[in-house]
């Protein structure tokens, strides 16, 4: 069996090295938490089992989040010791400014979560990619 093959399975030996660090979940990946996508629910168990830590930016949170009572799924994670929710204080402010006026685009919450991603050092696990490459085309992004 061994290591899955990226060039086969770039979803697979992508989500492989991603969650070595860890992971950073844009609104997508929460989202399909929430809806009980099969590959989500895959890797947050890998995470679990290595010891790894989950970034949310709280953006992205806030456009997930609808419902805790019924959204079981993503309050249990976000109840997680290993889950931070990162708040958009001053210095990441700043960041996501930067970040935007160098790129041109105007999302802040794209723009939070690829300064969350890049702190952390860890893949962003999203259905949008390509918003995030155009913030960052080095970033590594793990599709759903």
């Amino acid at each position: 069996m061994g290591r899955p093959d990226p060039r086969r399975h770039p979803k697979e030996g992508q989500a492989a090295r991603g969650v070595s660090s860890g992971l950073t979940l844009d609104a997508g990946g929460l989202i399909a938490l929430d809806r009980n996508d099969r590959q989500v629910i895959v890797l947050l168990a890998r995470a679990a089992e290595t010891g790894s830590r989950l970034t949310i930016p709280a953006g992205a949170l806030a456009q997930a989040i609808r419902d805790p009572g019924r959204q079981a799924r993503l309050a249990r994670l976000i109840r997680q010791p290993s889950a931070n929710v990162a708040a958009l204080d001053r210095a990441d402010a700043t960041q996501v400014g930067r970040l935007l006026a160098g790129s041109g685009t105007s999302d802040v919450v794209d723009a939070h979560v690829v300064v969350c991603a890049r702190r952390s050092g860890q893949a962003v696990l999203t259905s949008d990619p390509d918003d995030l490459r155009r913030l960052d085309s080095s970033l590594q992004l793990v599709t759903v």
